[in-house]
């Protein structure tokens, strides 16, 4: 199998916490070679290190999007300051 695009809708959710760095692992290797992803996540270490970009949802609908340094550096939008806030 050969897939074009793999789809992560919070992959590390339900996982045990021990488990969630091997998961996170193999995903970055996937991006680094070349598989292009979307990934549905709350590990914004995660999505600061591997995005090439990032959409930031609330209420259903895109609050923000930008590339990450954009994103994690000067967030644009209040709930996305008020999130990022809260979980950096």
């Amino acid at each position: 199998m050969h897939p074009d695009v793999m789809l992560f809708d919070e992959p590390t959710s339900a996982l045990d916490p021990e488990m969630v760095g091997e998961v996170l692992e193999v995903m970055k290797k996937l991006a680094r070679e070349g598989m292009t992803m979307v990934v549905v996540t709350h590990e914004m270490g995660f999505a600061r290190e591997v995005a090439t970009r990032v959409l930031f949802m609330d209420g259903g609908v895109i609050a923000e999007q930008a590339s990450p340094d954009e994103f994690f550096a000067n967030p644009k939008n209040q709930r996305t300051q008020d999130f990022l806030s809260k979980v950096l």
